[in-house]
């Protein structure tokens, strides 16, 4: 079969589907299908309706299921936890000092909180519910570039990979990204069959794009991508849209300038990050290699559309993953997959072409076989779909260390944390520390304007040890062997030389141990 063909419409299109087939319209290239060029009949309004919404449905149940992860709760999300109950003022005030690229997140989730309360379903929702609208918008944006089976199974595609699972269950904003990136796709998808005077799309993709940009401005990489799609449609005779695409750019880098500007200065934030590695490079360039497979997969309307699954999903795949590793090598070391998760949809959108045919191929409804797959890859995944859902799968849980403290500690202990950073256990469950004394802290975070809090110098730390008899030590259960700032080494010195360790317990990446003063 040549590679443009496209496969005979199921047996039970319905006739208002073969009349829409026959229609056409006029175009810059001759004539097309009047639904939409490229694309199969879209069918009834429940059949449209159906299309974002079954896959927006099945984000939403996997969000849910397992969604307070046994009541942990990890680092990342520890910040998210504590600072987004500060208030309005607070939060200003340490955006100034640190994590301002997260700033606009950390309003949301302030609002979330006073309007919900806290827990660990509380701040994990607005994640899910994002998830949902990726879903559904990546759906949408497939039924327009090649059918209905094409964009339902692209909308399931997104729902079931496991990446996507994981950051649905997480509070931080990554998935509000994916969900603005899968928006303003949709958005741009739509543009070549609207009319020409469409200022409010245009305007809508801005104000998405501008809102996902602060949310973390690494998803300015899908402008180029979205250039690459928006080249590529004009080559193929699509009306102009360069123009308006480029205005709308432009507003939103503008829109973000300050962001970057700001964000540049808290650069120290990221310089954990270790190059990418080899594992990395080869999983991608697997994921790569599957969406140019199935980017030469025949579809309906083939080769007669401004914009195709190929045009959209793969620039959407391939040059933000570029981009950040690009600046990995020339820059720093920046390269993590979150960052990127929303390149996603565009490996989704190809794969559900992919599925989308060979559902349709087998002499077998279509809906039962789409069904059957969806249902078969759910039980294959099912090994790292309930792995993602236990406390054990993110790096530590804050709230089991400070449960652990509870049980060990003694009204009028001393508490050290090593690093630092660890006092998080102790800020997002402040009554599992009552009665016991940080004894390095001499500026609270709120007030500070910090994170977790300002710590005293190595002699202030040395001298409030010294008059402990029982310290409590927050720890990681691989502690650096020699932790880089003077302070810290100078906790583990005093600790050496003139406590001994009475007890020890490993939870979930944290440790809690328990030193009394040698005599």
């Amino acid at each position: 079969m040549p590679v443009d063909a496209a496969p005979a419409p199921p047996v039970a299109a319905l006739p208002a589907q073969r009349t829409a087939q026959r229609a056409t319209r006029p175009t810059a290239q001759g004539t097309a299908p009047a639904a939409f060029p490229g694309a199969a009949p879209r069918g009834s309004a429940l059949a449209r309706l159906a299309v974002p919404a079954l896959p927006a449905l099945l984000a939403l149940a996997l969000g849910l299921w397992g969604i307070r992860r046994g009541d942990s709760l990890w680092r990342d999300e520890a910040v998210t936890w504590q600072v987004g109950q500060r208030s309005v003022a607070e939060i200003w005030h340490m955006l100034g000092q640190v994590d301002v690229v997260h700033g606009l997140y950390y309003l949301l989730m302030h609002g979330v909180f006073e309007v919900f309360g806290t827990g660990p379903a509380v701040l994990r929702m607005p994640s899910v519910l994002a998830i949902a609208v990726a879903a559904a918008a990546t759906a949408a944006a497939g039924r327009r570039l090649a059918g209905p089976w094409a964009g339902l199974a692209a909308g399931l595609v997104l729902a079931l990979i496991p990446n996507i699972q994981h950051y649905a269950q997480e509070g931080r904003a990554y998935a509000l990204v994916t969900a603005g990136t899968a928006v303003a796709t949709q958005l741009l998808v739509g543009a070549p069959s609207a009319a020409r005077r469409d200022w409010p799309r245009w305007a809508a993709y801005a104000a998405v794009m501008l809102t996902t940009a602060l949310l973390n401005w690494f998803s300015l990489f899908v402008l180029p991508a979205h250039a690459v799609t928006v080249l590529v449609a004009r080559r193929r005779g699509a009306r102009p849209l360069t123009a308006p695409w480029s205005v709308a750019a432009a507003v939103v880098v503008a829109g973000a300038l300050p962001l970057i500007h700001v964000s540049r200065a808290q650069a120290g934030q990221v310089s954990w990050i270790e190059p990418v590695a080899v594992s990395t490079l080869l999983g991608i360039a697997v994921l790569v290699l599957v969406a140019l497979m199935c980017a030469r997969v025949p579809y309906p309307g083939r080769g007669r559309a401004a914009m195709s699954p190929a045009s959209v999903g793969l620039p959407l795949l391939v040059v933000p993953q570029c981009g950040l590793l690009l600046a990995s090598v020339l820059v720093e070391p920046l390269y993590l997959d979150r960052y990127v998760l929303y390149t996603n949809i565009g490996f989704a959108l190809l794969l559900g072409v992919g599925v989308a045919a060979a559902v349709q191929a087998l002499p077998v409804r279509t809906w039962v076989l789409l069904a059957g797959v969806t249902a078969l890859g759910f039980v294959a995944l099912l090994p790292v779909e309930t792995g993602l859902r236990k406390p054990t799968s993110r790096a530590d849980d804050v709230l089991r260390a400070a449960h652990r403290v509870a049980a060990g500690a003694r009204s009028g202990d001393g508490v050290l944390f090593i690093p630092a950073a660890r006092r998080d256990t102790a800020l997002v469950t402040p009554s599992a520390f009552t009665g016991l004394h940080d004894l390095a802290l001499t500026g609270d975070p709120a007030s500070s304007g910090t994170i977790k809090g300002v710590e005293g110098g190595p002699e202030h730390i040395r001298a409030a040890m010294l008059a402990e008899h029982r310290i409590v030590v927050v720890t990681d259960t691989r502690r650096a062997a020699s932790p880089a700032p003077a302070r810290e080494a100078e906790k583990l010195r005093v600790l050496a030389r003139h406590f001994e360790l009475t007890e020890r317990t490993d939870s979930v990446g944290r440790r809690v141990e328990v030193y009394e003063r040698v005599r």
